[in-house]
């Protein structure tokens, strides 16, 4: 019994390091960029605090963040969060100055995205997969890519307008949406609380 409780204790704390890596945590971002390694074909939970936000997919297996600001005061107390769980991960993006931001996330090319911002103005490119984006104010600029891809979309503003070419749909005005389904396998579930909405 003494053996067995000796075995278990030693795979316990054998086992600790590969939770730990599986959260990280940076601020400073002016000085200190985050990259964290991530596969291909994940899913991504991304939470970001208002700013000017581009998510864009890249040929690499990585997630990243870089900040931009007017003055490098206003990056020292930004944090990232990231927890990654086997194929999908969770990143939080939070503090730093009121003042102008630019925050730039990049993904694998095939990611399924969750990203929830509560203001700003954010754009998303070069993306394969699923997506489900919410902005609360601002102006959401999505690039779709091949619209066939799609097995369901709907799209959605309570104030302002869409615009939505490759799915042949225009609306303006208050509580405006559409939805769509086709044969692809991918889901586009995109909504902006005040401000407009393009698919491109």
């Amino acid at each position: 019994m003494r053996h067995a409780i000796v075995f278990l204790s030693a795979v316990f704390f054998l086992a600790l390091p590969s939770f730990a890596a599986g959260k990280t945590e940076f601020d400073d971002l002016g000085d200190h960029p985050f990259e964290a390694d991530f596969p291909s074909g994940g899913r991504l939970d991304l939470r970001i605090r208002s700013a000017e936000i581009h998510i864009v997919g890249s040929n690499q297996n990585k997630i990243a963040v870089r900040v931009e600001g007017t003055q490098r005061s206003n990056l020292t107390d930004m944090k990232v969060r990231f927890e990654r769980f086997d194929n999908s991960g969770r990143l939080r993006v939070t503090g730093g100055s009121s003042n102008k931001l630019t925050i730039t996330v990049q993904v694998p090319k095939a990611s399924n995205l969750l990203v929830r911002v509560f203001a700003g103005d954010v754009e998303v490119n070069d993306i394969t997969g699923d997506k489900d984006i919410e902005l609360h104010a601002g102006d959401l600029t999505i690039g779709v890519g091949d619209p066939s891809d799609y097995s369901h979309v709907q799209a959605s503003v309570t104030s302002g307008a869409i615009e939505a070419e490759p799915f042949g749909e225009e609306h303006g005005g208050l509580f405006r949406s559409f939805e769509k389904s086709g044969g692809g396998k991918y889901k586009l579930v995109a909504h902006v609380g005040a401000g407009d909405l393009t698919l491109k």
